[in-house]
């Protein structure tokens, strides 16, 4: 049996381990994921987050998708694991630092009563173009064009440590995301795939905002693809610095400040038990 914990941060779920309570053979999380992540034969979650020792941090995390891959970072994962380790006194100060596979970033907790229930993440710089997101496509100006079944698809390749393709519509709610979604998400020109994101600005302080991502599909909410679409806005001018994101699992604060990208927003633990791993 193995002791589990499953939280969300505005409905993007993961079910998370702590291997400074219990050892996990790290070879065995791909398909620890996968079967965790079932629906119908699992618990059912948007994927795995492992946390243990750093020697370059306070702690570290490992972030593996439904389908078993491993992503580089994982914004409202992050926000997540600072509040699992804030809560059980796996650290003692309220900033700490947490390493991912995109490196070092920084976590701020804001304890209420006694517990943590909102945490603001340095994401560290926007990287734009095709030497940050590994994409062989063909461009015009800043703007990648991705073709899909007769469609063209324009957007920016924003790297928040992990690949985004943000794309600028008049309407979020028009997309067809899971059609064109997982099609861009494969497309030969992304070598590596590639979280899609659709965003349409409300004036110069919010946007709305769906995404498929890299591994998973639709989810609620990809903290890192709001910081990439934030970044996206800013970069072309439709955005002031700081943003409210509307996401389907409800809104994050996203702040472009001293070449950083800052976000804030909840982290919700739904329960903690004993998961039986299958024979």
């Amino acid at each position: 049996m193995l002791r589990v914990t499953k939280m969300h941060a505005l409905g993007n779920n993961y079910i998370y381990i702590n291997h400074h309570e219990q050892a996990v053979d790290e070879r065995a999380l791909p398909q620890l994921a996968r079967a965790v992540s079932d629906v119908r034969r699992g618990i059912g979650s948007d994927g795995l987050i492992w946390i243990g020792p750093s020697d370059r941090a306070d702690l570290r995390m490992r972030i593996f998708n439904a389908d078993g891959s491993e992503a580089q970072t994982c914004g409202n994962g992050l926000r997540c694991v600072a509040k699992f380790a804030w809560d059980r006194k796996l650290v003692h100060r309220d900033r700490f630092t947490i390493e991912t596979g995109a490196g070092v970033v920084e976590a701020l907790v804001h304890p209420e009563m006694g517990a943590v229930r909102r945490v603001t993440v340095d994401m560290g710089p926007a990287r734009f173009g095709a030497g940050p997101v590994p994409y062989t496509g063909s461009t015009e100006g800043e703007w990648a064009v991705v073709d899909v079944d007769g469609r063209t698809f324009r957007g920016l390749l924003v790297s928040m440590g992990n690949p985004h393709f943000v794309c600028f519509v008049p309407r979020v709610d028009e997309v067809p995301l899971a059609e064109v979604g997982p099609r861009i998400e494969r497309h030969p020109d992304f070598p590596e795939r590639v979280n899609v994101e659709f965003v349409a600005p409300r004036g110069r302080g919010e946007l709305d905002f769906r995404v498929w991502e890299r591994g998973s599909g639709i989810t609620f909410a990809c903290g890192s693809g709001a910081c990439a679409s934030v970044a996206a806005g800013v970069r072309l001018g439709l955005l002031e610095n700081a943003v409210t994101v509307h996401l389907q699992g409800g809104d994050l604060s996203i702040e472009v400040r001293d070449g950083r990208v800052w976000m804030t927003g909840e982290a919700v633990e739904v329960m903690t038990g004993w998961y039986h791993e299958p024979c």
